[in-house]
């Protein structure tokens, strides 16, 4: 199985996540005072730095206030091998 780093599915999970940030008008610092993590961390996941599990995509998604579900089924978009 390739790796999914970076694949076009990463690439879409963190433009995904900084929209979502954005459209509830709230700061990386936020998001990551919230998580009780340091805002770099959020910088690495929005830049594609870094990889986000399931368990920090249900965080991230009840503390910004978006549907995990909708995320998925926009992944499920982008072609396997982009």
């Amino acid at each position: 199985m390739p790796s999914s780093f970076r694949s076009g599915r990463h690439k879409r999970l963190a433009e995904l996540l900084e929209r979502y940030r954005r459209e509830a008008d709230m700061k990386q610092a936020d998001v990551a005072k919230r998580l009780g993590r340091h805002q770099p961390l959020i910088t690495n996941m929005e830049n594609g730095q870094r990889r986000i599990d399931v368990i920090e995509l249900l965080e991230l998604a009840e503390i910004i206030g978006f549907n995990p579900h909708d995320v998925l089924d926009e992944l499920l978009k982008v072609p396997k091998g982009d």
